[in-house]
């Protein structure tokens, strides 16, 4: 009985099994094949069926995780999609908002919308703010809409009326009609997706979720077909943004829900691993081939964004989208990541990548151009023969080659660029871990630093300095953490209504109403008959009278009104640095987090038989680190063999199939009885 999870990533696809019955763990890690990543995920699933032994007939688990949903619309490789909406709400996708991302850049440009003027309809009808029916549905216009749309080859229709969250009955009724005239065109109605008011984001959100809908719903059925071709036969799940899994079937209703599918296992894996070292706050840090990625953990969940935007930069505020995603700042800093100079010759590096192919200069495929992992292999950091478990021999003298003219240019030799090259990395990935925590009223100080991806490993230790972290730790099987962190991953649902109400004494007892109405909703999602095999968190946005914006709280049901007061005045002040105390106070939004009791990847404890740091010596090599400018003669250890919680200082490197992790001078590491590599300051 096996757990199978793959993870489709900018330069790799990789697949991580766990036989639930031996704890045996078997890995793969296969080139991600952007043309069609159902390709790369076989691959894996064949090369882990000839290198490792896995028995697809023995799999009854299967979760996958990707990039689809995002690449398709990055690259806007999505479908023809039209809109439906009210009468005289046409042009609310084009006026969006006034808001600047940036309140002193006067070269903000508001986004074109994903559906042009003239695929954008509108229909006579209209329902109140409390869903009392104003003008009924205009049915005729709607066979003339279906015609339209039917020449002008519209392969989805996402819809949107007025005040649908509180009364989707005329969406619901579009629904019909339209997929009774157009039944080959995907129709997604607003409600199903977002319960929540703001109508530029709600309508954003229902036409990107049908933008991609056509793309993801044959996504998925080629891979179901492919798997059971493998014998692969089981409930086939996908990895949400939320934290959670669903089946194939219930992401294809909402695939927006995808958009953060890959790095979201991670953040899951972190949670696991949490719980492992009984630390309920974490900062999660993932290092891939083309970006890094980090996350807070607070109180063992991760914390989700209220305000998530595709495609944010200074200068657009992006695309609001109001589906639940955890909190992720993602940067263009990968192992792949190109440095270059400017025309003053300052030094950056991303976020355009090497990826794949051509790769960089040491995969000797045709890349000529420094990155990352050239840095790192030239400061004696990476093996060049024992490279992804050897299956690629990087080549030094490429890497040298591609910092000469940097070096050059800068003065310096190639050593040193490439560790400017590093620190330069660096310093931009604890840049956006302070935004995920500092920025967020969180003191890193108070938090344990968990590392992953290909290249995390390696970069960890000094970043975990720079931040004065309790401890650095790099999980199990790190260079595929997001897949194995799938395994570790619940099903889950995440319902959002919008209420509007000022606090009272008799507030309790009404959102005591709605979260059981939100309870039976989840309860029918998941065909579990009861909410006892539910775990359930509730959250409220809430905010001061008179503010725009709303602090996500969490709440117990059964607090009386000044115990909730108390908790969102904290929540206030930890988002804010303040508080109003004697102010009113109002509901916005509530928020019923439900996962479904499921059993997930356990952590077994490592045998401590065979261990010892003799028997995990691979020898010595020259390590160069810029930190004091110089060369350091460095054990090279593997990880496999390490004992268990035996004291070692730094510097050291330690290898292990899927990457090497990098401990300073002046550190210490140990392994835990359960595998856990933790890096601290003597």
């Amino acid at each position: 009985m096996a757990r199978l999870a793959t993870d489709v990533g900018g330069t790799f696809t990789d697949l991580v099994s766990y036989d639930e019955v031996s704890g045996e763990v078997k890995i793969a890690k296969t080139l991600t094949t952007q043309e069609d990543q159902s390709i790369g995920v076989m691959d894996s699933i064949h090369q882990a069926c000839t290198m490792e032994g896995l028995d697809p007939s023995a799999v009854e688990f299967f979760v996958h995780g990707g990039t689809t949903v995002i690449n398709a619309i990055t690259e806007r490789k999505g479908v023809k999609t039209a809109l439906v909406t009210t009468e005289g709400f046409r042009d609310v996708l084009e006026i969006a908002r006034g808001n600047r991302p940036d309140l002193y850049n006067l070269r903000t440009r508001t986004p074109a919308p994903f559906v042009p003027r003239h695929l954008r309809f509108e229909i006579p009808e209209r329902m109140d703010w409390q869903g009392n029916v104003l003008t009924p549905l205009d049915e005729e216009k709607l066979v003339a809409i279906a015609e339209s749309c039917r020449r002008l080859d519209v392969k989805a229709i996402a819809i949107v009326f007025l005040h649908s969250y509180v009364n989707p009955d005329h969406e619901n009724r579009c629904v019909e009609v339209l997929s009774e005239l157009l039944p080959d065109v995907t129709v997604s109605p607003s409600n199903r997706i977002s319960r929540q008011w703001r109508e530029f984001e709600r309508s954003n959100t229902t036409v990107l979720n049908a933008y991609v809908q056509p793309i993801i719903r044959q996504y998925f059925a080629n891979l179901s077909n492919s798997l059971a071709k493998e014998n692969i036969n089981c409930t086939y799940y996908a990895m949400q943004s939320n934290g959670g899994v669903a089946t194939f079937d219930q992401a294809t209703d909402v695939p927006l829900s995808l958009v953060e599918s890959g790095p979201s296992g991670g953040v899951a894996g972190a949670v696991r691993i949490g719980r492992e070292l009984g630390a309920d706050d974490l900062l999660y840090f993932d290092v891939g081939g083309t970006t890094a990625k980090c996350s807070l953990i607070k109180s063992g969940q991760p914390k989700l964004n209220p305000e998530y935007k595709l495609e944010w930069s200074r200068r657009s505020p992006g695309y609001p989208v109001q589906i639940p995603v955890v909190d992720i700042v993602e940067i263009g800093s990968g192992g792949g990541s190109i440095a270059w100079l400017d025309d003053d010759n300052g030094l950056h590096v991303g976020p355009s990548s090497a990826g794949a192919m051509p790769g960089p200069a040491c995969y000797k495929r045709g890349g000529t151009e420094p990155t990352v992992t050239d840095a790192k292999l030239v400061l004696g950091i990476l093996d060049p023969d024992s490279f992804a478990k050897g299956q690629m021999t990087l080549d030094v003298d490429a890497a040298k080659q591609a910092f000469e003219k940097m070096a050059a240019r800068l003065n310096i030799s190639i050593t040193e660029a490439a560790a400017a090259v590093v620190q330069i990395a660096e310093a931009d990935m604890i840049n956006a871990l302070k935004l995920i925590s500092v920025q967020r009223g969180h003191d890193p100080r108070d938090l344990d630093l968990v590392a992953s991806g290909g290249a995390g490993p390696m970069l960890a230790a000094s970043i975990g300095r720079e931040l004065s972290v309790k401890s650095t730790v790099i999980p199990i099987y790190p260079g595929i953490f997001s897949a194995w962190g799938m395994l570790a991953a619940m099903p889950r649902v995440d319902l959002q209504r919008t209420h509007f109400e000022s606090m009272s004494p008799d507030t309790m007892e009404r959102l005591k109403s709605i979260f059981a109405t939100l309870i039976t909703e989840a309860v029918e999602y998941f065909s579990c008959g009861s909410k006892d095999k539910l775990d359930l968190v509730y959250q409220v946005d809430v905010r001061y009278h008179g503010q725009e914006h709303s602090v996500l709280t969490r709440i117990d049901l059964d607090w009386d009104l000044g115990t909730f007061l108390n908790a969102f005045h904290e929540a206030h002040e930890t988002a804010y640095s303040f508080k109003i105390d004697d102010a009113s106070v109002e509901i916005t939004n509530v928020h019923l987090q439900a996962q479904l009791h499921t059993s997930v990847v356990s952590i077994a404890p490592v045998s401590r038989e065979g261990r010892s740091f003799e028997r995990a010596s691979k020898g010595r090599r020259e390590v160069y680190f810029s930190e004091d400018g110089g060369w350091h003669d460095c054990d090279i250890l593997d990880r496999d063999f390490l004992p268990v919680g035996e004291l070692r200082d730094g510097p050291a490197l330690i290898e292990e199939a899927t990457t090497t992790t990098l401990v300073l001078p002046g550190q210490k590491f140990e392994m835990t009885g359960t595998g856990l590599l933790k890096i601290s300051e003597k």
